[in-house]
């Protein structure tokens, strides 16, 4: 039998169809994937503002998290292993899990409308609408899982236009002039003339 590699090929030599390249690093799409990643941030943003200073406060920063408790305790979860997750966990510590809830759609929203670790708030967005699907409520979570997948996918593209796209532009300047300047190519080539 031959190799697996060979018959298959290195997955890192797979190249993606244009289109899907197109969609991936296009600056024309980076303004879709823009408007994406802002709009999911406006709406942890919502929910994280609600919780911190809104109507949800009382439920989520105070009464021992009963907003927390509430909902793990009477939905429905989708399967019994976590269930048990809720009741065993979930229920007992509900004060500091809806502080920590709360603080997490804050950040995720933050993360995403400013475009800072887009990847690393995508993901967060994914984790936090996990556990809420598992608890038992649809809602718009399927909507904006959707999104925070595209975004993950784009993630260079999406953070493009934002802190993350600053942060790799200043890195590429910089990197652009240390190799560019006469002081490190005379040492480099004094390096090279010591080894040899």
């Amino acid at each position: 039998m031959k190799n697996p590699i060979a018959l298959l090929s290195n997955p890192s030599e797979v190249k993606a169809s244009r289109p899907l390249h197109w969609l991936a690093e296009s600056k024309v799409m980076a303004i879709g994937w823009t408007a994406m990643r802002v709009w999911l941030g406006i709406m942890w943003l919502q929910a994280g503002v609600a919780k911190l200073w809104g109507a949800e406060n009382p439920a989520f920063m105070h009464n021992g998290g009963a907003g927390v408790a509430g909902f793990a305790g009477h939905g429905i979860p989708a399967y019994s292993w976590w269930g048990s997750f809720l009741h065993g966990f979930v229920v007992p510590n509900a004060g500091w899990i809806g502080i920590l809830i709360a603080l997490a759609e804050f950040a995720i929203g933050c993360g995403l409308v400013l475009g800072l670790f887009t990847p690393v708030a995508a993901l967060g967005s994914l984790a936090l609408l996990f556990t809420y699907v598992m608890t038992g409520t649809a809602s718009v979570c399927a909507f904006y899982a959707l999104f925070a997948i595209v975004l993950l996918a784009t993630w260079k593209t999406s953070s493009w236009i934002g802190v993350d796209g600053l942060i790799a532009g200043y890195r590429q300047r910089r990197r652009a002039g240390l190799s560019s300047s006469p002081a490190l190519v005379v040492a480099g080539t004094q390096e090279q003339a010591k080894a040899a």
